[in-house]
């Protein structure tokens, strides 16, 4: 198959570029190699890709329409993947424009890609953040998400409905996936394991957020990428049955959301104990309150996920730490 990628040199899109081109697939990958963080980790991670004969990368910013345009042309995919966006929950208090610039008008341009060049599947990521103030757990896809606490979930969920209007105008069959706290190797510097691990072993002390009163529903990038890619032969169909009262299939529109999530909150300090465990070092602990748009806590419910596929993610997160600072280690030279 070909699949058309956005995001490739991205932490979750090169994991998914990554599984699609050992399985023998063609991928034609784009990224706008930003300095968000160090693009030194983005060109390691699109290395790693350019080794594979079938693969196809150009970069690019999804703000550059005709040259999005033209890539996806080029490229005539069976399914599209999209994961570029401007992240970063915190980030967005600094820097709100890049995320109306990235992630609403790169968006906008890359539907419309999707419009012109109709593949079988548009599956696209969105975040647990769309739930923001929703106090209902576990959270379901069917829940309402109206109330987003930072910019960063209001123009994902915002390009949830986007994504609506052009599954029901043009007929694409399109998947939102709403991630949770994904983590694992390659992952990004800006977020909490990689800053934890940083820390740990260069002897600085690290910021504990909430005084370490909030849980997540972390979720193991390999878990994420299986997933995901069950999840490629799942299209939605426009006038389908919906699989229950839980699911969020359209009544208009080939459209649905779906969470990849476990369903099996941590405790942020029994995160912070299974890092310790894993560097062999303790940690100095900085405990802070709470920052804005931060939430105590999220729950996925992986209900929809099982119906669709028959998998739910479950790799313990002692295991997954363990894995990331392996990786870690052999990326900075066995620290």
């Amino acid at each position: 198959m070909r699949f058309l990628i956005t995001g490739t040199a991205g932490f979750i899109g090169f994991h998914m570029a990554k599984r699609l081109l050992d399985e023998g697939h063609e991928v034609f990958g784009l990224d706008g190699m930003t300095p968000y963080y160090d693009p030194r980790l983005k060109e390691g991670r699109n290395a790693v890709l350019s080794a594979h004969p079938a693969y196809r990368f150009e970069a690019m910013r999804l703000e550059e329409a005709e040259r999005v345009m033209a890539f996806a042309k080029a490229a005539r995919p069976d399914v599209v993947f999209h994961f570029a966006a401007q992240a970063g929950v915190r980030y967005s208090l600094e820097n709100p424009r890049s995320y109306v610039d990235s992630n609403l008008v790169g968006t906008f341009n890359l539907m419309e890609a999707a419009r012109e060049t109709a593949p079988r599947h548009l599956i696209m990521a969105s975040t647990s953040s769309a739930y923001g103030g929703n106090r209902e757990m576990p959270f379901r896809e069917t829940h309402g998400a109206d109330h987003p606490l930072t910019l960063y979930a209001a123009t994902k969920k915002a390009t949830e409905a986007m994504a609506h209007s052009y599954a029901h105008l043009w007929q694409i069959p399109t998947t939102m996936l709403r991630f949770f706290t994904v983590y694992g190797p390659w992952g990004r510097p800006d977020m909490a394991l990689f800053k934890f691990v940083d820390g740990i072993l260069n002897g600085r002390p690290i910021d504990i957020y909430g005084e370490g009163r909030m849980s997540r529903d972390f979720t193991y990038v390999g878990d994420l990428v299986e997933a995901m890619a069950r999840l490629i032969e799942r299209p939605p169909a426009d006038g389908g049955e919906p699989l229950g009262a839980h699911d969020s299939l359209s009544p208009v529109a080939p459209f649905r959301v779906v969470n990849i999530g476990g369903g099996q909150p941590v405790p942020l300090l029994d995160f912070v104990d299974a890092i310790e465990d894993a560097v062999g070092l303790k940690a100095r602990r900085n405990m802070l309150p709470m920052q804005k748009g931060d939430v105590t806590d999220t729950f996925a419910s992986a209900d929809l996920l099982r119906d669709l596929t028959g998998y739910v993610p479950s790799t313990p997160v002692r295991d997954g730490v363990r894995a990331f600072v392996s990786w870690y280690r052999q990326y900075h030279g066995n620290r």
